[in-house]
């Protein structure tokens, strides 16, 4: 049988690149997708809401719109870094946090909630005190005052991408006591429409070193597979986990083989 078979699950930014291809690959496996993006998804999904991610009350709203309980909630969407810093920040954070918490009361037992991460967030470790308390924050306006009073150095899309994937680690313990798991893909780059936008902000030479170390880089379908694992019962004791899904390359960049991107 099927691991999504009879499975109610949600899908953010399922019009597009990795969420279409999760989309899609949740529909072959059996699932009831539920689409939640500004976009219409081609994928022959059961229902889609369109919201705004980075607006609360449009959160809200979809929340309020679908019916019933879920098994998995994947949190896919996200705005490179050609976007404003503001929106990016706030769709790429701080809806990832407002939506995963608004679904602890509409998932059932043992569901999960798995976030599309980045590599560019590798840089969490050196700032993991500030992003701690970015995260101790209690609302989405309270997170938005908070970026507004504490500008960060660097590009916006990095910096969302290490606070998805500190709050993923952050919430394990919580999910758990509630009988829920929280997991994140951290992809490095991928085929998708939005590829341009990210040589256009993390530089043409970066990427194409790496697609040249790799031989290529991923298709959105390679880490559609990676989300549903982490979204199933087959990774029902992996718990607040980060997995690089990206080639092999920040093995090396972590052992010192090759320097970090400058991104």
């Amino acid at each position: 049988m099927s691991r999504y078979a009879g499975k109610r699950v949600v899908v953010t930014g399922a019009a597009s690149g990795i969420g279409h291809a999760t989309a899609e690959a949740l529909v072959a496996e059996g699932a009831e997708v539920f689409s939640l993006d500004r976009n219409e998804p081609t994928a022959a999904v059961a229902g889609h809401v369109k919201v705004d991610l980075s607006d609360p009350d449009s959160i809200d709203a979809a929340v309020a719109e679908l019916d019933g309980t879920f098994d998995v909630l994947f949190n896919v969407a996200g705005l490179p870094g050609t976007a404003p810093a503001d929106v990016v920040f706030k769709v790429n954070a701080l809806a990832v946090r407002h939506l995963s918490e608004a679904f602890l009361e509409r998932l059932n037992p043992g569901g999960s909630v798995v976030v599309v991460s980045s590599t560019a967030g590798f840089g969490w470790p050196d700032r993991l005190e500030t992003i701690k308390d970015l995260l101790a924050t209690d609302t989405f306006a309270e997170g938005v005052q908070w970026i507004a009073d504490h500008p960060q150095e660097g590009n916006a899309y990095n910096f969302s991408k290490e606070v998805a994937t500190v709050y993923t680690m952050l919430m394990a313990l919580v999910f758990a006591e509630a009988g829920f798991r929280i997991n994140a893909v951290l992809p490095g780059p991928v085929e998708t429409p939005i590829l341009a936008d990210f040589e256009e902000t993390m530089g043409h030479d970066n990427l194409d070193g790496l697609k040249e170390l790799l031989g290529r880089h991923a298709q959105p379908e390679e880490i559609a597979k990676v989300a549903l694992f982490l979204g199933s019962d087959d990774a029902s004791w992996v718990n607040g986990h980060p997995l690089l899904v990206e080639g092999g390359a920040f093995g090396a960049v972590y052992t010192g083989l090759v320097p970090a991107p400058e991104i």
